[in-house]
């Protein structure tokens, strides 16, 4: 940031949040109410949000409104309590895999050659990596973030392997990279 004869310097955590509304009237993708933007309003609305800032996101997520009935029914959902635990192991582990580097505290630290060392896949991810970085056009960056994320799913899972399912997974967190990801 930079104010008139003042440099400043503001961190910007790997922990920080960004909410974006889909779009100016708020339901593009809303499940059950219409946007009601002209044509060309959505796309010019998201492109504001600029690639290199996307880049550095490690997880986007479109959140859309859960219905009454699913707010309602009897469907048991995991309780935070596992949840939790899971979080604490995985923290663990990660404690466990960086104990040596008192800077480093969770995947996310991770530098370019640390990631290339920690986070293999097998050729089938490699495949698998290779086809979504070239279907969704994506930068270096976010092939870091894509395998920290993997790794990052793969301690939640307790699995000292990066297996495909966590690799999946990570590169669908990556929806806003998408090209035409606005309609």
């Amino acid at each position: 940031m930079n104010i008139p004869g003042i440099p400043v310097c503001v961190p910007f955590s790997s922990a920080g949040e960004m909410f974006s509304p889909p779009c100016p009237c708020g339901y593009f993708n809303h499940p059950e109410k219409e946007c009601v933007c002209p044509p060309g309003t959505v796309q010019k609305y998201l492109s504001k949000i600029s690639g290199p800032l996307l880049d550095r996101i490690d997880l986007h997520v479109e959140v859309t409104p859960v219905n009454f009935n699913e707010l309602a029914s009897d469907r048991l959902a995991e309780k935070s309590e596992l949840i939790r635990e899971r979080v604490i192991k995985a923290r663990e582990i990660q404690a466990e895999r960086f104990g040596s580097r008192p800077d480093l505290h969770a995947n996310a630290q991770m530098s370019p050659q640390m990631v290339r060392d920690i986070c293999k896949i097998t050729s089938a991810g490699q495949n698998l990596l290779k086809k979504a970085m070239e279907k969704l056009g994506l930068s270096a960056r976010a092939y870091d973030r894509i395998l920290k994320v993997a790794r990052t799913i793969a301690d939640l899972a307790g699995s000292e392997e990066i297996q495909l399912e966590h690799l999946a997974e990570a590169i669908n967190f990556r929806s806003l990279d998408r090209e035409g990801w606005a309609g």
